[in-house]
């Protein structure tokens, strides 16, 4: 049976977003939460039953989709599921801070910059209060709940989708009409930079594998096609590459979005998001052929070709 979606308003410029359950191994289970409002814990309080919910699936902790897991820690007996990375995140929070903090300077954000960027990190509205217990959901999920658990990188390094027979639950890697800004962070097993884009290569074989099934997105629309999402997404990242290619020699991130935008762009987190969008196309750039390969391998080049080639300069 494909899970139920549940659609909850968030303040965030990201819109409504979509949580699902189900009953699942004779299980309820929950996947994804929504965010940390009132007026979202008041409908999983109308819309789920806390005394029989077993199982919260995480897809990526981004506050809105798992802003409610301390709460549903605390207000039911189910067991908390966090994606591996997520839970290293949470065990190494301070440092983690601090290493992000370093990147960002790095890459040219001033230190009046990262001071408002710490001002908005500890007011809590991009991470909310974490759980009290969780479990890495790659290893400790049971496997009577018949889910498989797919590692898909690439919006931020802990994304997974979970599959069932017909479905899978796709959290925010397959988004209709949605141009997605994988997010800079700090790569947890070697402090350096998450090397995103390389990652986002091989998820797109992974994403690609799901044709068939019904997809369960975290926001907007159910897919009609994977094939579309795919190269709609691509399409949008050549475009802006294509824009960016006149200053892909600016080492300071900042200028060039200044450069490149001008004053549209203010504030500090809104630099951040374009900043990690700057940062995965210029690696696009340096390694075109990773994504070429992968776009070859699930049969989308050809659709994409003509637009490729003029980005890149290399043969169709």
């Amino acid at each position: 049976m494909i899970p139920t979606q549940h659609t909850v308003n968030t303040p965030y410029m990201v819109g409504p977003v979509h949580c699902y359950s189900g009953e699942q191994g004779g299980d309820l289970v929950l996947f994804d939460t929504g965010p940390p409002t009132e007026e979202c814990r008041r409908f999983l309080l109308e819309n789920i039953d806390l005394n029989r919910l077993k199982h919260v699936l995480i897809t990526h902790c981004h506050i809105d989709h798992y802003g409610q897991v301390a709460w549903l820690n605390e207000n039911s007996g189910a067991t908390i599921y966090l994606p591996a990375k997520d839970c290293e995140k949470i065990r190494s929070h301070a440092k983690r801070m601090e290493e992000m903090y370093s990147l960002l300077s790095s890459l040219g954000f001033s230190e009046e910059s990262l001071d408002e960027l710490r001002r908005i990190f500890e007011s809590g509205a991009l991470f909310p209060p974490f759980p009290r217990e969780y479990c890495p959901v790659e290893t400790s999920l049971p496997e009577h709940l018949g889910i498989e658990v797919v590692s898909c990188p690439g919006h931020s390094q802990s994304d997974l989708v979970y599959v069932g027979e017909q479905w899978a639950i796709t959290g925010d890697t397959l988004l209709r009409g949605v141009f997605q800004s994988p997010l800079l962070d700090v790569d947890l097993t070697t402090g350096r930079r998450f090397r995103n884009y390389e990652i986002y290569t091989e998820t797109l074989k992974k994403l690609a594998a799901l044709r068939g099934k019904t997809i369960l997105p975290g926001h907007r629309k159910r897919l009609v096609s994977i094939d579309e999402t795919l190269v709609f997404y691509i399409s949008k990242m050549l475009s802006r590459a294509k824009q960016f290619f006149p200053y892909r020699d600016e080492e300071n991130l900042l200028v060039t979005i200044d450069k490149m935008l001008g004053s549209r762009v203010n504030d500090v987190f809104h630099m951040y998001l374009k900043a990690s969008e700057i940062v995965f196309m210029k690696d696009f750039l340096q390694r075109p052929d990773l994504l070429r390969t992968s776009l070859e391998e699930i049969g989308l080049f050809d659709r994409l070709a003509p637009l490729f080639v003029t980005v890149t300069n290399q043969e169709p």
